[in-house]
């Protein structure tokens, strides 16, 4: 499975989109300061995520998340 998924940072109340095959991991990277984008944005929460089946359709969502229409979706989910 691959996931797509959507952190929301307590500090800035920012959001962060991406996409990995394993979420658990990738959460705990973001929030031990591992992942560039987000060390300076710390502690962030996972709010949002999907299960795809392929990277192709996972790396997909994510590129629709980021997009006006993607971000309507989020916010009327979370």
């Amino acid at each position: 499975m691959f996931y797509t998924y959507v952190l929301r940072s307590n500090k800035d109340k920012k959001h962060y989109i991406g996409a990995t095959r394993d979420l658990k991991n990738r959460v705990r990277k973001h929030n031990n300061g591992l992942v560039e984008a987000t060390k300076l944005r710390r502690p962030l929460i996972l709010i949002y995520y999907e299960a795809c089946l392929s990277e192709a359709k996972a790396f997909k969502r994510e590129r629709y998340f980021k997009t006006g229409f993607g971000r309507r979706f989020l916010k009327s989910r979370t």
